[in-house]
């Protein structure tokens, strides 16, 4: 379960059509806590909630994604698996194809797509030239089990691939270890085959927070800051005088809890039986390319040596 499971935990009990069965942990006394908190069975073994759940969220370290999530699924429980997805491709197409397999719902969680700022951003972006991300974090152990690659940066690379909506032609990136044994600080730049270049940075070992996204486009400019659930939208316009004018667009923001929305959604699919908003397809996708961003790390720090 962990932190972040609690949160989940928090969001499933608001929700009047779901029921809490149980919470597994490893830690007996945090999932005795949790128990008691939520009014439901705890468990020290996550197996043992198979056959008594519908539904399941995971949230364990990445190196144990696959595991307890073939678990799940090969047991026909529809699933939330937080992000990255899987250490690796081959996990990741095991686990889809178990999923296709049982009919189960295969959910990855990745809360920005449930962003109200990039929801409304959705609304108005069309064909992007330029993307600037930065996400910079204070350092915590927790997360430290991947590079920040997958522990950050994959949330800018999911977003980025569901705007673009192309392939990437040219992958270029370097890394470097701060504060633990894992790259703390990357910078990626990657080219589409639609000709977009995006350049993104993602740090875990910075005193300040910022999660911003910037986005230039022949129709405009957008800004999104996540943290604030905000989007800078800028269009131009021929003026009266015949000038070209800039002016800021007018886009509505329903302020909406974006893991509270991730989970509605998943519940809404496992009702309704239809596809994710982010299937375990559209996980792959960022997988595929961190693990690309990762090998190019590698790659310029042998260079190095």
């Amino acid at each position: 379960m962990g932190h972040l499971g609690t949160y989940h935990l928090k969001k499933y009990h608001m929700l009047d059509n779901c029921e809490i069965i149980g919470v597994a942990d490893v830690v007996e006394e945090r999932a005795r806590k949790a128990s008691e908190r939520f009014n439901c069975k705890a468990f020290v073994d996550y197996r043992d909630l198979i056959g008594n759940v519908d539904a399941v969220s995971i949230a364990v370290p990445t190196n144990a994604h696959y595991i307890v999530a073939r678990d799940f699924l090969s047991a026909g429980v529809d699933t939330l698996l937080e992000k990255p997805m899987t250490s690796t491709l081959e996990e990741a197409d095991q686990l889809i194809s178990i999923a296709e397999s049982k009919g189960a719902i295969l959910q990855i969680g990745f809360v920005e797509r449930f962003n109200p700022a990039i929801r409304a951003l959705d609304t108005i972006i069309e064909r992007p030239l330029f993307i600037e991300s930065h996400r910079l974090h204070p350092f915590f152990h927790r997360g430290t089990d991947v590079d920040v690659v997958l522990d950050l940066m994959i949330h800018d690379l999911d977003i980025i691939l569901h705007v673009v909506n192309s392939r990437p032609a040219n992958v270029e990136a370097v890394g470097i270890s701060v504060l633990s044994d894992k790259i703390d600080i990357s910078n990626a730049r990657i080219t589409f085959e639609s000709g977009c270049v995006a350049n993104i940075t993602a740090s875990r070992v910075t005193s300040k927070k910022m999660q911003k996204i910037r986005f230039f486009s022949y129709e405009g400019y957008h800004s999104v800051d996540y943290g604030r659930r905000e989007l800078v939208s800028l269009s131009r316009k021929q003026g009266d005088n015949g000038q070209t004018e800039i002016i800021s667009n007018n886009v509505e923001i329903k302020d909406r809890d974006p893991l509270g929305e991730e989970i509605k959604s998943f519940i809404r699919s496992v009702v309704s039986r239809n596809t994710p908003l982010v299937s375990g397809r559209e996980g792959r996708k960022s997988l595929d390319l961190a693990i690309q961003i990762i090998d190019k790390m590698k790659v310029a720090q042998e260079e190095v040596v």
